[in-house]
């Protein structure tokens, strides 16, 4: 946004360092009345956009506080509002979850987020915009998917991952969902939309070997089927962070329709770009602490091991 020329205002508890130069940077713990009044202040904005996944009640708050002072709210959703299994080439009429705009931090993530859905259409109607994203990838990307991946590549040896190599992915890099939500405020596009690349941006071949091919082709990929790691017990998505299986109650997870975010402009950027200044910002800052408690750090050596000993087996 401040590439852009726009004036922004960021608005945190401080405890992830200041915003980036030209931003006004405003702190407040938002879950506290009082101090969320008096950081929002009177002001009247163009546009908001609101990442929170906790408790409900935050963005119920604030969305009353500036009701009638925003002309466009975003709110960051998550396409785990769907209610899973979800049956793959769904669009944004699939079952969600329930969700209380009031609730608290004992929700979890996915009711969370629906609450959070919920209290901004209460609140601010016909002018919110719910972006329900997928995986995100990129740079600054800290729950840790792909920099486990980069890592642990780079580190070289005999790697176990989980094929078909051509199974299909669907992701957005961090950066191009931005540009998205800046546009969508621009014109003001409002409704709801799942903001994720279209299946088979990629395929899991593909990116892992662009990981290889980024840290300097030293690893020995051991292409595992999916058969093989159930078996195996090591687990889709957590410990093989990414992957999922092409069958079963996660495959649609990479195969959502996003007709309607590509029809409302959104672009996604190649693999191969993603990767590389994912791999160029781990070597340049290296990884921070993860900001949320979700799953997602890759599997250790005992999985490791127990992966290629199934394969082993399995190929006699």
């Amino acid at each position: 946004a401040l590439d852009r020329g726009d004036d922004v205002t960021t608005l945190t508890r401080g405890r992830s360092g200041p915003p980036a130069a030209g931003a006004v940077a405003r702190y407040a713990d938002r879950t506290d009345p009082v101090a969320l009044a008096a950081a929002l202040g009177d002001d009247q904005w163009d546009a908001v956009v609101d990442t929170w996944s906790f408790a409900p009640s935050a963005v119920q708050a604030a969305t009353h506080r500036l009701s009638g002072r925003v002309r466009h709210y975003t709110y960051i959703s998550s396409r785990s509002v769907y209610t899973w299994p979800l049956e793959p080439g769904s669009d944004e009429s699939a079952p969600v979850v329930d969700g209380d705009p009031s609730g608290d931090a004992s929700a979890e993530y996915a009711t969370a987020k629906r609450g959070g859905e919920l209290a901004a259409l209460e609140e601010l109607g016909d002018a919110v915009l719910l972006a329900r994203a997928g995986l995100v990838l990129g740079p600054y990307e800290n729950v840790g998917r792909m920099p486990f991946w980069l890592n642990r590549i780079a580190a070289g040896g005999q790697v176990p991952v989980p094929g078909p190599q051509g199974r299909p992915l669907q992701y957005i890099d961090a950066r191009d969902h931005a540009r998205w939500v800046l546009l969508a405020a621009d014109r003001g596009t409002t409704g709801i939309f799942n903001t994720v690349s279209r299946p088979g941006h990629t395929t899991i071949g593909a990116l892992l070997e662009t990981c290889n091919e980024v840290t300097g082709g030293h690893a020995d990929l051991v292409w595992v089927d999916p058969d093989t790691i159930e078996a195996a017990g090591v687990q889709a998505w957590t410990e093989l962070p990414v992957w999922v299986p092409p069958t079963g109650e996660l495959a649609g997870l990479h195969d959502g329709n996003v007709d309607a975010a590509y029809g409302a402009g959104l672009v996604c950027r190649p693999m191969e770009e993603t990767v590389a200044d994912t791999w160029a910002w781990l070597r340049r800052e290296g990884l921070p602490d993860a900001a949320t408690d979700r799953a997602g750090t890759g599997m250790d050596a005992d999985a490791e091991a127990r992966l290629l000993a199934a394969h082993a087996a399995r190929m006699g």
